[in-house]
C-alpha cells in the first residue's frame, strides 16, 4: 500500500507538486523521509525568510534545490545522516577533538589526497573533526589566505579536484573523522563569475552586490562602520572603474560584499552549501557572518536579519542532509556571540557551533599577569547557551589575537581596559620588560592604540626565547636557566591546552602547537605572503618532527605531544565535558589559580589551574563547598588521588592543572 506523502499542509499544491516531480526517480521511503523532515522545518524556513518580501514564495523555490540535492545525495551520506539523526550531539561528546590547519601545509606532497596520511597521527590526538582552511579556488595571490573566493564548486588546482575532496571525506569519515570546510558568506572575489558579469553590465548580478554611483550612501556608511584592516585596506568602499560606481569591500579592495538583502544571493548560497554538504563535507564554517546585513547607522554587523537568515540556512540543510552543522565565525562580544548560537526566538535554530574567542583571547591575558579575576569575571557573565550547540574552544587559530578585553569587565576587577589591552600587546611582542614572549604586531592603529598580534602557541608560551637562552648558554648555571625557561615553557603551553580541553565544547589543535611548533620565519622572504605576519603562526607541518617527538618524548616537543594525547584520553572518558553542561567559572580564594566547576548528574568536576611558575595551594575547605571533598577524589588528568598539604589543601606545582572528580 501507499501512502500519502506527508506533507506540511502550509506547502503549496503547485510548490508540492514540482517537489515531487524532483524526487520522482527515489525510493518511496527515501521519498517520504524528505516530506517528513520538510513537514519539521517547514516553519523555521519560512520564519527565517522574513527579511525578504514573499518568504513562503522563496521557501518553495529553495525547496526544490533541496530535493535535487537531496534527490543526488550519495547512498553513503543518507546514512550517515540517519545516523546523525539518532546521534544528534555526535559533535558535543567528549571523545571529539578537533584539529585544524591548511590543506598544503598539513604534508609534504600538498595535496588533499595526501591529508588522508594523516590519519595514524590525527587518531592518536583523538581527532574527530578536522577543519582544513580555506581550499574552494580563490583569485590569484593576493587573496586574504583563500578567503577570497573565486569559484565555490571548485578545488584549487594545486590542491586537487572536487573528486579529491569527495575521497578524502569519504576516507577520514571510515576513521571517525567529519571534515569541515570554509564557506565566505559574507563576500565573493572581484573575479568570481557573479563580479566579473556585474563588470560586463549584467544588471541582474550588478544587484548581487552594493553598487553606488556616488559617495553620498558611502559615506553616511562610513560614519558608523569599523575598519578591519586599517593598514592596508583602510575604508569600506571601492571605486571600480568598470562598474562605474562604489563597491563594498568590508575586507580587502578585491572581496566584494554580497547583498544579502536580495533573495537571489540567498539562493545562491543555498545550493552552495547543499552542493558541499553532497561532497562529504559535514561542518562548514559560515565565515564573517557576523557582516551580512546592512542597515544604515549602525556597524553592519549582527543585525537581527543575520539570524534569522542562519535560521532559513539551517533549516535548509536539516531537510536535505541533517549530518551537515554550521559554525559561526563570529568574533564578537560574549552578548552578541551568544545569538549565533540562539536565544530568544532563534534558540537552537542557528548555527550548532561557535568560537569562544573570549577564552582564547582571558587565557592568554591571564598567562601574562598570572591573575584570573579578569577572566574569572569576564567568562562568568556570558549568557546561556543552548543545551543542543557547542563551542569551538582553540589557543590560536590561523588568525591574530585581537586583545577584546571588555572596558566594563576590566573596570569590574579595578584594571583600566586600554592599558590592559597595551600591556598584553607589548607582553606578547616582547617588548614588555621581563616578558618570555616572542610574537609579532599585527595592525597597529595608531588612532585607536589597537595593536593585534600574531605568533605561533608555543612562541607566545615562551618555547622560542627559551630556546635561544639555551643556545646562548656558556655555563652550568646558564644551562639550568634554559633548561628551566624550557620547562615553563612547555608547562604554560599545556596548562593554556588543558583550559581548553576542559571548557566542554569541541578543542581545536591548531596545525604544529601538538609539537611546539615555533614561528616559520620564512613569511616574510615569500612575496604572496611577505605583507602579512600572520603566517609566521601558519608553519607547515613537519612530519620529521612529528616522529621526532613521538621518539622523544623527553624533548620539548615530545612532552607537550604527550600532554594533547593525556588530554584527550583524559577527556574522552568524562561525561562532565560533554558540551550539553555548563562551564561555571568560580573565583578561587588565590586570584592566581583559575577555576571551572561543571555539574553533572554523576557528580562535580573541579578544574584548578595554576597560571604561575611559583607552587600555588587551594583550601580543601573550599573545594568541598563546591560539592567536591578532595579526600574522595582523584586527578582525572593522572588517575591518582590530587597532592594535599597537611592542612588538606590541593597542592599545585608550576603551571599545573588539575580535574577533580570522584573515581
Amino acid at each position: 500500500m501507499t501512502l500519502a506523502l506527508p506533507w506540511p499542509a502550509a506547502l503549496p499544491a503547485d510548490a508540492r507538486a514540482r517537489v515531487e516531480a524532483v524526487l520522482a526517480p527515489l525510493a518511496e521511503h527515501r521519498r517520504r523521509t524528505f516530506a517528513l523532515r520538510v513537514a519539521r522545518w517547514w516553519d523555521d524556513l519560512v520564519a527565517g525568510l522574513t527579511p525578504y518580501p514573499d518568504p513562503p514564495a522563496l521557501a518553495a523555490r529553495v525547496l526544490e534545490l533541496a530535493a535535487a540535492a537531496y534527490r543526488d545525495r550519495g547512498e553513503d551520506l543518507h546514512l550517515l545522516d540517519e545516523r546523525r539523526s539518532l546521534e544528534p550531539d555526535w559533535f558535543q561528546r567528549p571523545d571529539v577533538v578537533g584539529y585544524a590547519g591548511y590543506a598544503e601545509r598539513l604534508t609534504e606532497e600538498g595535496t588533499l589526497a595526501a591529508v588522508a596520511g594523516l590519519g595514524d597521527h590525527l587518531s592518536d590526538l583523538g581527532v574527530r573533526y578536522l577543519h582544513l582552511m580555506p581550499l574552494l579556488q580563490p583569485r590569484p595571490a593576493p587573496n586574504d589566505g583563500g578567503y577570497a573566493v573565486a569559484d565555490y564548486r571548485s578545488v584549487r588546482s594545486d590542491l586537487g579536484t572536487m573528486e579529491d575532496l569527495r575521497g578524502l571525506t569519504t576516507t577520514l569519515r571510515e576513521r571517525g573523522i567529519s571534515v569541515c570546510l570554509d564557506l565566505v558568506l559574507n563576500h565573493v572575489a572581484r573575479e568570481h563569475a557573479w563580479a566579473r558579469a556585474a563588470r560586463e553590465g549584467d544588471e541582474h548580478y550588478r544587484r548581487y552586490f552594493h553598487v553606488y554611483p556616488d559617495r553620498e550612501l558611502p559615506d553616511a556608511y562610513e560614519r558608523t562602520l569599523l575598519e578591519v584592516f586599517p593598514d592596508f585596506a583602510p575604508g569600506n568602499f571601492t571605486w571600480d572603474e568598470q562598474l562605474q560606481g562604489w563597491v563594498w569591500t568590508t575586507f580587502n579592495d578585491y572581496q566584494w560584499d554580497l547583498a544579502w538583502d536580495n533573495p537571489d544571493v540567498f539562493a545562491e548560497l543555498a545550493d552552495i552549501i547543499l552542493f558541499l554538504a553532497n561532497q562529504g563535507v559535514e561542518i562548514l564554517r559560515l565565515d564573517a557572518i557576523a557582516f551580512l546585513w546592512k542597515r544604515m547607522g549602525t556597524q553592519c554587523q549582527n543585525e537581527p536579519e543575520v539570524h534569522q537568515l542562519t535560521q532559513a540556512l539551517r533549516a535548509l540543510a536539516r531537510i536535505t542532509a541533517p549530518a551537515l552543522v554550521f559554525k559561526a565565525e563570529a568574533i564578537v562580544g560574549p552578548n552578541e556571540v551568544v545569538h549565533y548560537l540562539g536565544q530568544g526566538q532563534h534558540h537552537g535554530k542557528v548555527s550548532d557551533l561557535a568560537y569562544h574567542n573570549s577564552l582564547m583571547v582571558q587565557i592568554w591575558s591571564m598567562l601574562a599577569s598570572a591573575d584570573a579575576r579578569l577572566a574569572t569575571h569576564a567568562l562568568g557573565r556570558f549568557p546561556v547557551v543552548p543545551a543542543t550547540t557547542a563551542w569551538i574552544t582553540y589557543l590560536r587559530c590561523h588568525d591574530d589575537i585581537g586583545w577584546a578585553i571588555d572596558d566594563d569587565d576590566a573596570r569590574s576587577v579595578m584594571v583600566d581596559g586600554h592599558g590592559h589591552r597595551t600591556f598584553l600587546s607589548d607582553y606578547y611582542s616582547g617588548e614588555f620588560p621581563g616578558s618570555w614572549a616572542t610574537g609579532l604586531v599585527f595592525q597597529h592603529n595608531p588612532a585607536t592604540g589597537d595593536k593585534r598580534i600574531s605568533g605561533s602557541a608555543a612562541s607566545l608560551a615562551g618555547l622560542e626565547r627559551a630556546l635561544e637562552l639555551t643556545e646562548r648558554a656558556i655555563d652550568e648555571q646558564g644551562a639550568q636557566e634554559a633548561a628551566s625557561a624550557v620547562d615553563e615553557a612547555v608547562a604554560r603551553l599545556l596548562l593554556g591546552y588543558a583550559v581548553v580541553y576542559g571548557f566542554g565544547g569541541i578543542p581545536v589543535i591548531w596545525s604544529g602547537d601538538e609539537v611546539a611548533s615555533l614561528g616559520d620565519d620564512a613569511w616574510a622572504q615569500a612575496p604572496e605572503t611577505a605583507a602579512d605576519n600572520r603566517w609566521v603562526h601558519r608553519p607547515r607541518l613537519d612530519a620529521q618532527a612529528v616522529a621526532e617527538a613521538a621518539a622523544a618524548p623527553g624533548s620539548a616537543p615530545g612532552r607537550v605531544l604527550r600532554g594533547m594525547q593525556q588530554l584527550a584520553r583524559a577527556r574522552s572518558g568524562l561525561p562532565h565535558l560533554h558540551a550539553s553542561v555548563a562551564a561555571e567559572v568560580v573565583a578561587a580564594p588565590d586570584p592566581a589559580v583559575f577555576v571551572v566547576v561543571r555539574r553533572h548528574p554523576v557528580g562535580p568536576m573541579v578544574q584548578l589551574y595554576n597560571l604561575t611558575a611559583t607552587p600555588r595551594t587551594v583550601p580543601g575547605w573550599w573545594v568541598r563547598e563546591l560539592g567536591l571533598p578532595v579526600d574522595q577524589t582523584i586527578d582525572a588528568l593522572n588517575g591518582y588521588p590530587p597532592s594535599l598539604s597537611a592542612d588538606g589543601s590541593v597542592y599545585l606545582s608550576t603551571y599545573q592543572p588539575v580535574w577533580l572528580v570522584r573515581p
